[in-house]
């Protein structure tokens, strides 16, 4: 159990990544998080080795959340259950301004913290696409990873552009899903 102060700076660092990345997206100065926080760039450091570790504890209780909702559609009946697991992850991935290429990034580097995450996205979106192949409702050359780079490239979009352009995008798309 670390010590009181340590998981106290842990939380305060937490709370300022949100609010840096969010008003400034993932590539916030991490000197300038540290001094929001009231905490040296060591202690940073010591809590967090690098911008993706403290990327991925601060999208741990979202990632957890967002896993259940693919647990729950990998089980469903919704005939739309795929094209909900994409919805929801391109919002989650475009909760900060570059978190989508930080996921593609996340994804190919095993290394990363980040890479655990990624994949399980890539698995509930192959376990989604073989249903959704299954019952004919989409093509049988699309899968999982064809689910996770569509996903980021509307979160991308939903960055760089807006809601309504990645939502348009993604419509073509999954109508170029199906056979």
């Amino acid at each position: 159990m670390p010590r009181a102060d340590a998981q106290r700076n842990y939380e305060k660092l937490l709370t300022a990544a949100e609010t840096a990345f969010r008003d400034h997206g993932v590539d916030a100065p991490l000197e300038r998080i540290a001094r929001s926080a009231g905490v040296a760039i060591g202690t940073l450091y010591g809590h967090f080795p690098n911008r993706r570790a403290l990327l991925g504890a601060l999208l741990r209780e979202r990632n957890e959340t967002l896993f259940e909702l693919g647990d729950r559609l990998l089980t469903s009946s919704a005939a739309d259950a795929l094209e909900q697991w994409i919805r929801a992850v391109t919002e989650h991935a475009a909760a900060y301004q570059g978190l989508a290429a930080e996921l593609v990034g996340g994804a190919d580097d095993s290394a990363s913290e980040l890479h655990a995450s990624c994949v399980r996205m890539v698995e509930i979106g192959e376990g989604l696409a073989a249903r959704a192949r299954e019952v004919g409702e989409i093509r049988a050359d699309v899968g999982g990873q064809d689910v996770f780079a569509l996903m980021n490239a509307a979160a991308w979009l939903r960055e760089a552009g807006s809601a309504a352009e990645a939502d348009r995008m993604l419509g073509f798309a999954l109508a170029g899903m199906r056979p």
